[in-house]
């Protein structure tokens, strides 16, 4: 099966002015060359602490954002090469903050019919009896179509966001940490409704998140971000129970166990030393290697190649055999021989 959605070395980077007389201070490297794709109907989790340059990824993706270098692909086409308006009604994004994300003096109404009167979808009967249907999708009643965003809670804010991203019937829905502003339990109710719309619709997200628990509940495959690159990749459930780069290992460890362990059952915990470099003065060759326990003298100087990994015997592998195997930039497993290739 094809792509839906494909980056090919992407950066993007940031001019940093600094100074009373505003002079070139350096550059950001938000993103440093990412290479990923999407299959149709695939669900692409994207973690790392925050500051590594997943929101800014997401935004190139939706054509928000130049690109330094690179290409990225969608439906066959470069995004580059999408008209806006063409390019909106197949990508739609969820936004992480349902407070500031939703119009304060709107109705809920106007809100989620808005991205049909802006591409002029049917009239205007039809387009409040699309709102309500989109509403109801989503498990709001039509009564919330009269009132303000103030008048509804933040997990009813956040289905009002989901609605307004249906609206167009988008093929990409690009998720930027999306119950990260709700309580836990409202969190379950949201990932839920997210599931369940991707399965009924035939949905393809970019979910992104720093919370790896939430990642591998609602994602096939996952790829994890560190100071703007992709340090690994595999599927959701082979990199629970596998995580193979030292930094991923940490991040898992870090989740917190929701039962007490018994005396001397308790996990081993990675933890990091230091602070993440700045991204105006990244560290050269592996980014990770100063906080890295294993890191070797060769980590200092090269950035890893890509290895290709080959999956367990188990599969481990929790998405109908749409991910396309799993890859690790380390020298660990570089060092070790195998597939590997520069993306």
């Amino acid at each position: 099966m094809s792509a839906l959605l494909e980056l090919f070395d992407v950066a993007r980077h940031y001019h940093v002015a600094g100074g009373v007389l505003g002079l070139h201070k350096g550059v950001v490297r938000a993103v440093d060359g990412v290479s990923l794709s999407i299959a149709p109907g695939e669900s692409l989790g994207l973690v790392g602490e925050s500051g590594c340059g997943k929101s800014t990824l997401a935004r190139c993706v939706l054509g928000l954002e130049p690109l330094a270098r690179g290409r990225i692909v969608f439906d066959g086409r470069d995004v580059a090469d999408w008209p806006e308006k063409e390019l909106r009604r197949r990508m739609q994004m969820i936004f992480q903050d349902p407070y500031s994300s939703l119009n304060p003096r709107m109705r809920i109404g106007n809100i989620v019919a808005e991205p049909l009167a802006i591409h002029n979808v049917g009239d205007r009967a039809g387009r409040a009896a699309k709102t309500l249907e989109l509403l109801a999708t989503v498990g709001l009643p039509a009564e919330m179509a009269a009132r303000y965003p103030h008048q509804l809670s933040g997990g009813q804010r956040q289905r009002v966001a989901v609605a307004r991203a249906l609206a167009l019937t988008p093929r990409l829905v690009v998720c930027d940490e999306p119950v990260s502003a709700l309580d836990v339990s409202i969190q379950a109710q949201v990932l839920l409704l997210l599931q369940d719309l991707r399965e009924r619709l035939g949905l393809t997200y970019l979910f992104i998140s720093h919370d790896l628990a939430v990642v591998g509940q609602v994602c096939d495959r996952v790829a994890v971000m560190y100071l703007g690159r992709v340090v690994e990749s595999a599927p959701a459930m082979t990199l629970v129970r596998e995580p193979k780069h030292p930094y991923t290992q940490a991040l898992l460890s870090a989740v917190p166990v929701p039962v007490v362990p018994a005396p001397g059952d308790e996990p081993s915990r990675h933890r990091l030393p230091g602070e993440p470099p700045s991204p105006l003065a990244p560290p050269p060759g592996c980014p990770f290697h100063p906080r890295c326990e294993k890191a070797m003298e060769r980590c200092a100087h090269e950035f890893p190649p890509r290895t290709d990994l080959t999956a367990p015997a188990d599969g481990g592998c929790d998405d109908g055999g749409r991910s396309a195997g799993r890859f690790v930039h380390c020298w660990l497993y570089a060092e070790q021989g195998g597939k590997h290739d520069l993306p």
